[in-house]
């Protein structure tokens, strides 16, 4: 069996493929030889199983996001729903991860009373973006379902949905048109500047604030996601390569190639988890920039 990340074979003018042929070859580990295979943007773009052409159109990438999005949700189920005062490995594991989040990042960032009511929304994020990462280093599945930017978009967008929310809120008012006056009044014309100064510093806190946060959550999980990808894939197609078809003495250097995919599955562990606790870390401060002023 080779090391490399699934991939469909394409016919060119052929565009249409047949759903149980592209779900079994999407799935199982490429078994043709025909020398190295480097990784490319095509392992992002998939083509369709279901729905080709539509706005519901389902691929590989949409298959894990899935699978992701039910384990996570079946394990927290299965761990919670026979909770006793001696908790079993599943519940112990589950309040492990659940405090983490409360206390490392919730209650650390945003204090003892804010910290439990976000607690719920901060576990989501953090829960959501590693489940979608750690799918990167999980046999048959091979790529995360974070790496194509539907799902750093989207998460971010309920970051910044959340901050003006919180924002909103926790402003001054007597009812909720009057505290989100309140609220983006003190996001883009902060107290004690001068007013000619706004023409300058309005814009600027428009765009940092409620544009560059976003893009840049986006992009920061969308960059780490691909670019281990890529590792991943460089050195499990260049150890298939070296074993399998290389000749002579070069065969040797598919043990390290071997050593450095496992080195970078290790290291990508960590940074699937890694980037699950910035992102979360970072909607945490941004509630509480939004929040600490009113």
């Amino acid at each position: 069996m080779k090391f490399s990340t699934p991939s469909v074979a394409t016919t060119p003018g052929v565009t249409h493929v047949n759903a149980l042929g592209a779900m079994t070859s999407l799935m199982l580990p490429m078994a043709d030889g025909g020398g190295f295979h480097p990784p490319t943007l095509d392992d992002f773009f998939p083509p369709a199983i279901l729905f080709e052409g539509t706005i519901f159109e389902f691929n590989r990438i949409m298959m894990i996001r899935v699978i992701a999005a039910v384990a996570i949700t079946l394990f927290f189920v299965l761990a919670t729903r026979r909770m006793t005062l001696v908790p079993s490995r599943k519940q112990s594991l589950a309040e492990m991860g659940l405090g983490f989040v409360r206390e490392s990042v919730a209650v650390e960032v945003l204090g003892e009373v804010k910290g439990k009511k976000y607690t719920p929304l901060l576990t989501v994020i953090f829960f959501g973006v590693l489940a979608m990462n750690i799918t990167g280093v999980i046999p048959f599945l091979n790529i995360a379902g974070s790496s194509v930017v539907g799902f750093p978009a989207t998460m971010a967008i309920i970051s910044l949905i959340a901050f003006i929310w919180a924002g909103i809120v926790h402003a001054r008012g007597s009812n909720g048109l009057t505290r989100a006056g309140n609220f983006f009044k003190g996001q883009l014309f902060p107290a004690g500047v001068p007013w000619p100064i706004y023409l300058i510093l309005t814009p600027i806190e428009l765009i940092s604030t409620f544009i560059l946060r976003p893009v840049t959550l986006t992009i920061r999980l969308l960059a780490n996601m691909m670019s281990g990808h890529f590792l991943l894939v460089l050195c499990f197609s260049a150890t298939n390569f070296l074993f399998l078809e290389a000749a002579g003495a070069l065969k040797l250097a598919g043990a390290v190639t071997l050593m450095a995919g496992v080195a970078f599955t290790l290291f990508e562990l960590f940074i699937a988890a890694l980037q699950a606790f910035i992102f979360a870390l970072l909607s945490a401060v941004y509630i509480e920039l939004s929040t600490s002023d009113h």
